[in-house]
């Protein structure tokens, strides 16, 4: 029995994605396998993720959707039609530095700067989702943002800082 030839697959079709990043609405079509981190980064200039493993792993690609920590290298744009994103680019007020994003530079908690925007990210979500208890719980929380560069230390004092704990 001779087995039938397989058809070729058809390309990806792209998709609508309508969402609000750091407080501007953006509508634009993309091919249903383009990451969030991609489209932040591709199709709207906001290179502040950065794009470490793209798997998941590092926890450089940290940004807030509606709110919530997620990875975006592994986030599909087109399923986040009408969410709200933050990116690290979004947290500074104009010329006033986010809380957390000035705890970095006073706690001196960055090396070469390439996990930063992931870890001050992460850490943003950490202290609205109130796991600030502790160093304990905020090495717990963070956990999820590598740095090679080994400045956890000063991160967590950092987060420590912007949540009032230090």
């Amino acid at each position: 029995m001779l087995a039938e030839p397989a058809e070729a697959a058809e390309a990806a079709e792209n998709g609508r994605v309508s969402l609000t990043v750091n407080g501007a609405r953006h509508a634009t079509t993309v091919d249903n396998r383009t990451s969030l981190l991609d489209l932040l980064r591709e199709h709207l200039g906001l290179t502040g993720s950065k794009k470490g493993c793209n798997a998941g792993a590092c926890g450089a690609c940290t940004v807030l959707v509606d709110g919530r920590r997620v990875v975006s290298c592994l986030t599909l744009a087109v399923r986040l039609n009408g969410a709200d994103v933050t990116t690290v680019e979004g947290l500074a007020d104009g010329d006033l530095l986010h809380p957390l994003q000035q705890a970095f530079i006073d706690q001196d908690a960055l090396q070469c700067g390439f996990c930063t925007p992931g870890q001050i990210v992460s850490g943003v979500g950490c202290i609205r989702e109130g796991h600030t208890g502790s160093r304990e719980e905020i090495r717990e929380w963070m956990s999820g943002n590598i740095c090679r560069c080994g400045c956890y230390p000063k991160i967590v004092r950092a987060v420590e800082q912007a949540a009032g704990r230090k």
